[in-house]
């Protein structure tokens, strides 16, 4: 039982992340091109963490049914801020004797970002993704637990639940341990993921120990 309603729980999580990941990213690129944009978007940005996501959640239902949308839309949404900020700060802290030397070779701005500001904030952005993995778990069993079952299994979050409800206790504890172990083994996933993506970020890392 327990492995049947992970399986809908992973497929939320990992989407949702991928998701996070892609549109944090791009946004902070979009961002850090654009001073402009920075002013007008990132103090929202900020300000999207403050509305209470079980609100979010309920809406989201309203309009676009107990699929597994809605629930994507709460993870993305909890999950984007870290990978945000994270590349953000990954793409300020480039080396300026590196862009300077590629300003000296006529490289082109998008040369300079590719070659110096993208190797830089990539390890960031997953370094995000990473912190981001402990919410999004809160916030897969927040979006199932706001949602009713659509099939035999509705996910951990929707168990839960329905096991606290029927003072079936150890087995809700149990769906809680199972939450954790998957956090943690997404959580080590994404670090070896960053290890083919971003190499040259853990040999420094390596080099400065």
């Amino acid at each position: 039982m327990l492995a049947s309603n992970l399986r809908p729980t992973a497929e939320e999580v990992v989407l949702g992340i991928m998701l996070a990941l892609a549109s944090g990213f791009a946004l902070a690129v979009a961002i850090h091109l654009s001073p402009v944009l920075r002013r007008a978007v990132y103090p929202l940005a900020v300000g999207s963490q403050a509305v209470p996501i079980a609100v979010i959640a309920a809406l989201l239902i309203f309009w676009w049914g107990f699929g597994i949308l809605p629930k994507l839309a709460v993870i993305t949404l909890i999950c984007f801020f870290p990978v945000l900020v994270t590349t953000v700060d990954g793409l300020a802290a480039v080396d300026p004797e590196q862009l300077k030397l590629l300003r000296t070779l006529d490289a082109s701005r998008w040369q300079a970002f590719r070659f110096a500001e993208l190797p830089a904030a990539l390890p960031a952005a997953i370094s995000g993704a990473r912190i981001a993995l402990t919410v999004a778990v809160i916030g897969a069993y927040i979006a199932e637990s706001q949602t009713a079952t659509t099939g035999a299994y509705a996910g951990l979050g929707h168990e839960i639940d329905a096991d606290l409800t029927a003072l079936q206790t150890p087995r809700a504890y149990a769906a809680a341990v199972v939450l954790f172990v998957f956090a943690i083994a997404c959580f080590y996933t994404l670090a070896l993921a960053e290890r083919r993506l971003a190499p040259w970020a853990h040999r420094s890392r390596g080099e400065v120990r």
